[in-house]
């Protein structure tokens, strides 16, 4: 199912909802291929309010695989494993949802199209009614406290009862999700499958010709005495620069200098590469575009009125086209240009895979000592509490510590770059983390209203992660989602 097709049926399923008619809802969500995260989880709060449990728990799954920071999924799959009287498992979700917090007092999903906040304290809550559901009275009674370094005013009347109830061993009532409040697509996107007449019927103001009324695209033909008029040259569709062509196939783009489009969109070709890539303009931006996914597109006026602008083919996109040094023409992207910046003093270059990206240059053949004293400084954390790994699992093999032998690690360099994994064990106090401030590597414009807009050298303070690309954050009084790739942490003293 494409994505237009996915989408319309998005909107027709909440719709529905909001018309209180579940069951044609319900039906229509079912009828989606391949549902992302949000989709599956909008499917799970449905079984959940028909009290199909059993449904709702494989929704919810589905959805948390697609999205494993999905906190507010996790909270919901513990509430139905909470409802099934399966404790241990309900338990085990919350820890999951208020760990996915991250330290944060809540999670507002309203960017993602979810007008809901996931608040720590309520989760905690949840916990601690898991807890005095297995007999552990004592481990309730510090969730429910430790609830209290999270708590906001409109939420500690909650918390005051639990902690009553809880005192006197008594259950008490679990804070729950409300399941009729679902995921929403993009209104800017939906706005966009309706045909829209931007122009509107042309209307005749003034002409050479008498009583003329042609209100249609081709321009006025020179009247001529005793004989026809000799027709035109085609005109052909220019740009200042490049050659115009047609996207046949949506491509999304896998680094800073290559360029997303959909099909139906006109680019304009400054180079083709030998590996089958094209710099393009659209838009008045420049990226690279795989040159299979265009049609050369040359179109006179005549033909726009008589035959009108083809539609693109439906068939399946070709193989992305590997690209190749030397031959992938230039995007003119700042981005790519930071990139491929050396480093100085010959220096290596390692990429730090953390919560989020950042680099820190070490001399060739560090020792470990001078590897982890830079990242810790980098994540103002003690050297003790981080874990260094060569793959995404930290397995005891690829586990980087000071008995391993660092030649062997920097043998795995490219160039002058490495990538790497860093890991931090889990705070011991009870309090929230502070908020860490990221510094803009380059200038962000946003594409869409949710979009968190800002330039380079901008300070940026994490709200909550989306998922492993995005990040949710506060700049210049605004909130937003943007690419975990556009920032770093702040310096520390200036390191």
């Amino acid at each position: 199912m494409s994505f237009v097709d996915t989408l319309r049926q998005w909107d027709m399923a909440v719709t529905c909802v909001d018309r209180q008619d579940l069951s044609e809802a319900l039906k229509i969500f079912l009828s989606i291929q391949d549902p992302n995260s949000k989709i599956s989880f909008d499917i799970g709060c449905l079984h959940f309010l028909n009290k199909d449990l059993d449904a709702a728990e494989k929704a919810f799954d589905c959805s948390i695989r697609k999205d494993e920071h999905l906190a507010v999924a996790f909270f919901q799959r513990g509430m139905t494993f909470y409802k099934k009287k399966r404790y241990e498992e309900s338990l085990a979700d919350f820890q999951q949802a208020f760990k996915a917090l991250r330290g944060n007092q809540l999670i507002d999903y309203k960017a993602l199209g979810l007008r809901y906040k996931l608040y720590a304290c309520e989760v905690l809550i949840n916990m601690a009614l898991s807890e005095a559901q297995l007999g552990n009275w004592e481990e309730a009674h510090k969730n429910l406290v430790k609830a209290l370094n999270y708590k906001t005013d409109a939420k500690l009347n909650i918390i005051d009862k639990a902690l009553d109830s809880a005192l006197k061993q008594k259950l008490f009532k679990p804070v729950e999700f409300p399941s009729k409040v679902l995921f929403k697509p993009n209104k800017h996107y939906v706005a966009e499958l309706e045909k829209k007449d931007y122009l509107g019927k042309a209307k005749v103001v003034a002409s050479v010709v008498p009583q003329d009324a042609f209100s249609g695209f081709a321009p006025l033909q020179p009247q001529v005495q005793d004989g026809p008029t000799s027709p035109k040259e085609p005109e052909v569709l220019r740009a200042l620069e490049g050659e115009p062509h047609t996207v046949l196939f949506q491509f999304v783009p896998e680094t800073s200098d290559e360029l997303a489009v959909v099909p139906g969109n006109v680019v304009f070709v400054l180079q083709k590469g030998a590996d089958n890539w094209a710099s393009v303009i659209f838009n008045g931006r420049r990226g690279l575009v795989p040159y299979n996914y265009l049609e050369r597109y040359e179109m006179s006026l005549a033909s726009r009125q008589n035959e009108g602008i083809p539609q693109p083919p439906s068939q399946e996109p070709p193989t992305r086209p590997k690209r190749k040094p030397g031959l992938t023409p230039r995007s003119d992207s700042s981005d790519s240009e930071r990139n491929e910046e050396q480093p100085p003093d010959n220096s290596l270059i390692v990429k730090v895979r953390f919560t989020f990206t950042f680099a820190v240059s070490v001399p060739p053949g560090s020792p470990y000592a001078i590897l982890i004293e830079k990242i810790s400084r980098k994540l103002n954390l003690p050297m003790t509490a981080i874990t260094l790994s060569l793959t995404p699992e930290a397995t005891g093999q690829s586990v980087i510590d000071d008995s391993t032998d660092m030649e062997s690690v920097w043998s795995r360099a490219s160039g002058v770059h490495i990538t790497l994994w860093c890991y931090a064990k889990e705070q011991t106090d009870h309090s929230p983390n502070i908020e860490v401030p990221l510094v803009a590597l380059y200038s962000y414009e946003s594409s869409n209203p949710e979009d968190l807009k800002f330039h380079q050298g901008d300070t940026i303070t994490i709200i909550s992660r989306v998922n492993q690309d995005w990040l949710e954050g506060l700049c210049n009084g605004d909130t937003g989602i943007f690419p975990a790739s556009f920032v770093e942490e702040v310096p520390v003293n200036g390191q």
